[in-house]
């Protein structure tokens, strides 16, 4: 690993170099991965997402590649290094759970231990089986499962094989609204309780925002940005944040309650964000994502106003991208914000760098 990826993942991160061509498409990637988390593959369909995937899985040979996870070379062609895919100690989780259709949910689970030594198994079965829900399951077979209870399945038996990478290509990506809700809890669960790195495919900005510590940023087949979550999405520079759907996350704690209204004050950067329907506490960290289009702006702190949230903000940036429309990049204690104002706006206000102001959070989605 170069000493900059060192410096950042210290002895447990990804490295990854590859260089794919096809006609009509080509794939030159490098990344650095913490290798503990979520990091996601985000970005249009086209953009490689997949490719990049199937690449670390050895599923995909790049004519130039490098790939070491936490410390360990499984491909380096300046070597002559490739170790194939079924030596591969990872899992992978297709958009399809791909059950055995003839085995039950426990045989499933079961082929997936017998890749693994028993002396080299850090995933028990059962704690595969608790951390995805799925005891009832045992004795079913795939046909008698819904779609999510087969995702789960599938995630269970690809944690069975004690992975030291587990790669996911879009796995809710088959599922209606309903089946995702169900699935996306179980999905924190791994995320919260186990120490293998996780290398999330989607193009889902709700899935990215609930899920993904890391973000890699994907447009035809290159990366044009990889970061904390935090970091990346603010980024004006990046095409992502002129999406209608272009938020930030922020990080926050339970901090207190005003139970004659049934709002829950939350506290990130030493400022108050209240929010409705949290049933978490005191003290616990929780995620909420703010879109650019719920942020407006004011000169002055109203307190007339049906908006909770007024907060305190300087201007750090401006981009006037879109016809109309201004997005403006906003400190808020030491967290960033987007707002998305009329250009009309922007210029009547007079809104420039340096500028303190007060932004007025119209909507906060809890994540997690």
């Amino acid at each position: 690993m170069s000493p900059a990826a060192a410096a950042q993942f210290p002895g447990a991160g990804i490295e990854a170099r590859f260089r794919l061509a096809w006609p009509g498409f080509a794939l030159e990637a490098a990344l650095q991965l913490p290798g503990r988390g979520v990091s996601a593959l985000f970005g249009h369909s086209g953009s490689g997402k997949t490719t990049l995937l199937r690449c670390l899985a050895g599923l995909e040979r790049a004519t130039d590649g490098y790939l070491a996870v936490r410390g360990e070379v499984w491909q380096d062609d300046a070597r002559g290094v490739f170790v194939p895919t079924h030596r591969r100690p990872l899992g992978y989780v297709f958009q399809e759970a791909s059950l055995f259709p003839h085995l039950s949910v426990r045989r499933n689970l079961e082929f997936g231990l017998k890749r693994v030594a028993a002396a080299e198994r850090r995933v028990s079965l059962d704690h595969a089986i608790a951390l995805l829900g799925i005891e009832p399951l045992l004795g079913r077979m795939p046909e008698r499962l819904s779609g999510g209870e087969r995702q789960r399945v599938a995630i269970a038996r690809a944690l069975a094989t004690s992975p030291r990478l587990l790669l996911m290509d879009e796995p809710l990506a088959a599922l209606d609204a309903q089946r995702k809700a169900e699935i996306l809890p179980y999905l924190e669960r791994l995320h919260g309780e186990l120490e293998i790195p996780v290398v999330y495919v989607s193009h889902a900005p709700e899935e990215v925002a609930r899920l993904a510590d890391h973000v890699v940023l994907l447009r035809d087949g290159r990366v044009l940005a990889s970061g904390a979550i935090d970091e990346v999405m603010p980024r004006l520079d990046l095409p992502f944040a002129h999406d209608e759907e272009a938020f930030v996350v922020v990080d926050a704690r339970v901090a207190g309650r005003d139970e004659r209204f049934a709002l829950t004050r939350l506290e990130f950067g030493g400022l108050p964000l209240w929010i409705t329907g949290l049933d978490a506490p005191l003290g616990a960290q929780v995620r909420a994502r703010v879109l650019a289009r719920d942020v407006s702006l004011a000169l002055a702190e109203r307190h007339e106003s049906s908006i909770l949230n007024v907060l305190p903000a300087r201007v750090v940036s401006l981009d006037d991208a879109s016809p109309g429309r201004t997005l403006v990049r906003l400190d808020v204690g030491d967290h960033a914000l987007l707002a998305r104002i009329t250009t009309r706006s922007a210029v009547q206000m007079g809104i420039a760098p340096g500028m303190d102001l007060f932004a007025q959070v119209k909507g906060v989605a809890l994540l997690r």
